[in-house]
């Protein structure tokens, strides 16, 4: 398909309003819409480098991509101290955005979550409604190929400092990461309730189940000649499943709000 500048003006705006998404939810399924990716990714070629500089700051990108503005009536708190916002990424009314972070294109944060400082939320990652992303955190962005699954964070989800989610990992409803926990495409969920390995879903797709409570952890080398040397791999751990009690560690975010 050609992409003129016309209809890629015409995309970006609905992204920006959120009338369309990099992916959506159909049927209890997630679902790509390739074609938006393919009109962001023409993006950068129908661009041309521009001086952007704000103040002290060089700046010098594609002049299809600057930074987002945003007014009060967007509804959306933007801390100052240093946060970028693409343009071609939604920030819904009651978000709350702290200094420093950074949003990439084509990325959806829905109403009520709370993004914190130095977290990145990468290219067409999809955030859901009253979550909350903790220091340091690195959501991974997956913007090629054009029918590649983005990262999802579903609603309700918690997730701890210093953690990374990358390379299209789904995080279900309700879901609690602790500190710490990196989960890529190849990594194994351990679920201690069960004793068994989380199994990947009919794509092939690392998820974390809905409210599971996920901490890092290790599994013991088992193949090659350093097994049995007492080395240990990496594994995240499901601990338990979501409770009262568990809701209760993390009610400080309503008051945040």
């Amino acid at each position: 398909m050609e992409i003129t500048r016309e209809k890629f003006e015409e995309v970006i705006a609905g992204l920006e309003a959120g009338q369309l998404r990099v992916a959506e939810k159909v049927n209890g399924a997630w679902q790509v819409n390739k074609w938006v990716k393919e009109v962001i990714l023409a993006g950068f070629k129908l661009g041309q480098i521009a001086d952007m500089s704000q103040g002290q700051f060089p700046f010098f990108d594609k002049d299809t991509y600057p930074v987002r503005k945003f007014a009060a009536d967007d509804g959306v708190r933007i801390v100052p101290g240093g946060t970028s916002i693409r343009r071609g990424a939604y920030v819904a009314p009651g978000a709350i955005v702290m200094p420093p972070s950074y949003i990439n294109v084509g990325a959806f944060v829905d109403s009520g979550t709370m993004v914190d400082s130095h977290v990145t939320i990468g290219s067409c990652a999809q955030i859901g409604k009253h979550i909350h992303i903790s220091a340091a955190t690195q959501i991974g962005g997956v913007l090629e190929p054009s029918g590649a699954m983005p990262t999802i964070i579903e609603d309700g989800a918690f997730v701890g400092g210093n953690c990374g989610i990358y390379e299209g990992t789904i995080v279900e409803e309700g879901a609690v990461i602790a500190s710490g926990v990196i989960i890529t495409a190849s990594t194994a969920i351990f679920d201690a309730t069960t004793g068994e390995f989380v199994p990947r879903n009919a794509d092939g797709r690392v998820v974390v189940p809905r409210g599971a409570v996920v901490v890092s952890g290790s599994k013991p080398l088992k193949r090659g000649p350093g097994a049995g040397s007492g080395v240990s791999l990496y594994c995240p751990v499901i601990v338990k499943y979501r409770d009262e009690k568990t809701a209760g560690s993390v009610v400080l975010e309503d008051l945040l709000r």
